[in-house]
Formats: structure tokens, C-alpha cells, sequence
């Protein structure tokens, strides 16, 4: 696409994603911020166009700033970025579980178990499944 990746640098310590390094990265996401504010103010006739352009505007971004995040990684960065974000995964499973388990022990008390959250469970659920997948399909690989 039109983005280098020598312009940009892997987040590391806040968040997921990009951040310039050289004036031409800063000066690229400018030019895609603004676009983005341009697509947002400007004054179109019907609500779906909107919606349309915004959702073709967004996969264009995702598509761009995947293909250069994908360029940007070493085997080294690859395996740091795979630890840092299974001790996050870990964090968030950590924060859910016990949220689950604060909902239940609150609606026992209640005699309402119409409190806990269906989501919670069904995100808690989801990672066990995944991970349960995942480790039989990488066993199975190798």
C-alpha cells in the first residue's frame, strides 16, 4: 500500500498498534486522521452513504496498517509480542473470573442469579475453548 514500514514502530508499552518514528510516518498518519475527520464532517445526504464510506474507509485503514504492522516484525519482536499478549490474555481471564465469580457470590446472597452477566461467562467459556483448540490443533501440527 502506501505506508512504509521503516516510518513506523510496534507499540510496546501503550497498546496495540503503530507509532510513527520518522516524519514521514508522522506526516501518513495525519493525512489518515484527517481523511477519517474529513469522511465524519462531511455533510452527506443520506445516513447510509455514511455509514458505507466509514465502513470502506475503515477496512482500507485495517487492511493498511496490517500489512505494515506484519512488515515490521522480527522472530524476536514476534516472540516478545506473543508473551506480552499471553500475560495480558491472562490478566483479562484473571479480571473475568473473578467479576463471575463477585456476580455470583453477590446473587446467592440475593436469591437472584439473574444478575450475573451472560457475557462474562460466554467470554470466560469462548477463551477455554479457544485455547482448548488451539493447543490440540499446534499438537497435532508437530
Amino acid at each position: 500500500m502506501i505506508g512504509k514500514p521503516e516510518w513506523f514502530a510496534r507499540r510496546k508499552y501503550s497498546g496495540w498498534g503503530l507509532f510513527p518514528k520518522t516524519w514521514q510516518g508522522w506526516l501518513y498518519t495525519v493525512v489518515l486522521v484527517a481523511l477519517t475527520m474529513a469522511i465524519v464532517y462531511i455533510p452527506f445526504s443520506d445516513m447510509k452513504v455514511r455509514i458505507g464510506v466509514l465502513v470502506v474507509w475503515g477496512i482500507i485503514l485495517l487492511v493498511e496498517v496490517g500489512s505494515i504492522m506484519i512488515k515490521i516484525r522480527d522472530e524476536r519482536e514476534k516472540m516478545h509480542e506473543a508473551i506480552a499478549e499471553r500475560n495480558a490474555l491472562w490478566a483479562v481471564i484473571l479480571v473475568l473470573v473473578v467479576g463471575v465469580g463477585y456476580q455470583v457470590a453477590s446473587s446467592s446472597v440475593k436469591n437472584d442469579f439473574s444478575v450475573v452477566d451472560p457475557f462474562l461467562i460466554a467470554a470466560v467459556v469462548a477463551a477455554l475453548v479457544v485455547k482448548a483448540v488451539s493447543n490440540i490443533w499446534l499438537d497435532r501440527r508437530n
